[in-house]
């Protein structure tokens, strides 16, 4: 019996009824672009977060783009950005025209470390963006704190982090501007693209209502070069659905994290470190280990299927290679990239399956001992 790393279909099973109502809802509205449905779901997200606003956005990426958009950041300017994270907060960066200034994590928590933010502070620097990686809370005080005493936005990197609790506040509204994506394997999953911002900022939400529509306020009357990035009301319906489970599914990914950590406990892996101040939402339940890729083939051989985030780390990507990024060393970043793995993790992942995995986990190093 193989074990996926995640189902995404088993939640469309559960509420199938619900979704399918949600569907045929916009369908015979005849309205195909932005509306009610959109407003509704911008509405209760907002409320959700405990932010005053949310713009709905065509995906994770544009949410990012349009933040850096939205605060005038472009060529010339410096956006200090995590070494270990998804490609993408890097590349919204340098869509923008902006350069990404990496700085490493803590090794313990996988997020970008305060620590070490100031010394890449400089003349250029324009932004902040903090990634809550695997569904973990960065440190969003001590970041704000630096941002504030430089001058400097925050554009927080939610895109994994659907319910997550910074000092028991949900991440939505720390910063100046929360970049979401709805991909289908994030905790509050579309089925297609989706994405959104939410902030207390009126100005920055005008702003991206107009960015994320042509720059269009009124048909034909372009005010600024914006971008045709809409969240789809087909998806906006559906994620409306999906928002009145995600606090129950969300609590399964925490007894499922539980388990691992528990069972896992004695052994030689690096487990999850969460802070006293951080509720994460388990996006993912990553663990570390210096002979990872044998540990994944073995898995994989008891058919429990993992994934590794991140395998190659953004400055080391062809896309950066002709650039001074391509230069720099960020051993720790590396180092995750090396031993990181991503165990099954889900709303529908059995305790008996949770289980098997630990247990093959176990067996595996006791096989193989340091």
């Amino acid at each position: 019996m193989s074990i996926a790393f995640l189902d995404p279909h088993a939640s469309y099973l559960e509420i199938k009824d619900e979704i399918d109502a949600a569907y045929h809802q916009v369908m015979d509205s005849g309205t195909y672009i932005l509306g009610e449905a959109v407003e509704n779901f911008e509405n209760d997200y907002a409320e959700y977060c405990n932010a005053r606003h949310c713009i709905g956005i065509a995906s994770g990426l544009d949410a990012l783009l349009l933040s850096l958009r939205a605060l005038d950041i472009g060529e010339g300017d410096e956006v200090i950005v995590p070494s270990h994270t998804f490609f993408a907060t890097w590349l919204a960066v340098s869509q923008a025209g902006a350069t990404p200034i990496a700085v490493e994590p803590d090794i313990a928590t996988y997020n970008i470390d305060p620590a070490r933010i100031e010394a890449a502070i400089s003349p250029r620097t324009r932004a902040i963006i903090p990634v809550h990686l695997y569904g973990h809370p960065a440190d969003l005080g001590s970041i704000v704190e630096i941002a504030k005493r430089h001058g400097l936005y925050v554009i927080e990197d939610a895109a994994q982090a659907h319910g997550a609790q910074y000092k028991g506040q949900r991440i939505g509204a720390h910063g100046d501007a929360v970049c979401w994506s709805f991909y289908p394997g994030k905790n509050l999953g579309a089925y297609g693209d989706g994405g959104a911002i939410t902030t207390d900022n009126a100005k920055i939400a005008e702003k991206l209502s107009v960015l994320r529509n042509y720059g269009s306020h009124a048909k034909y009357q372009n005010e600024i070069l914006g971008y045709n990035s809409r969240l789809d009301p087909l998806q906006a319906a559906m994620l409306q659905v999906k928002l009145r489970h995600i606090n129950r599914w969300n609590e399964h990914r925490k007894t499922v994290a539980q388990l691992y950590s528990e069972i896992l406990a004695e052994t030689s892996l690096k487990l999850p470190n969460v802070p006293n101040w951080a509720d994460p939402a388990w996006h993912l339940y990553v663990i570390r280990h210096p002979q990872r890729d044998a540990l994944q083939d073995f898995l994989a051989q008891k058919g429990v299927g993992t994934l590794i985030h991140y395998p190659i780390p953004p400055h080391r990507q062809k896309a950066y290679a002709l650039t001074d990024l391509a230069q720099k060393s960020f051993p720790i970043a590396e180092q995750c990239s090396r031993e990181v793995l991503s165990l099954p993790m889900g709303p529908h992942l059995s305790v008996k399956d949770t289980h098997t995995v630990a247990n093959h986990i176990i067996a595996f190093l006791d096989q193989n001992p340091k």
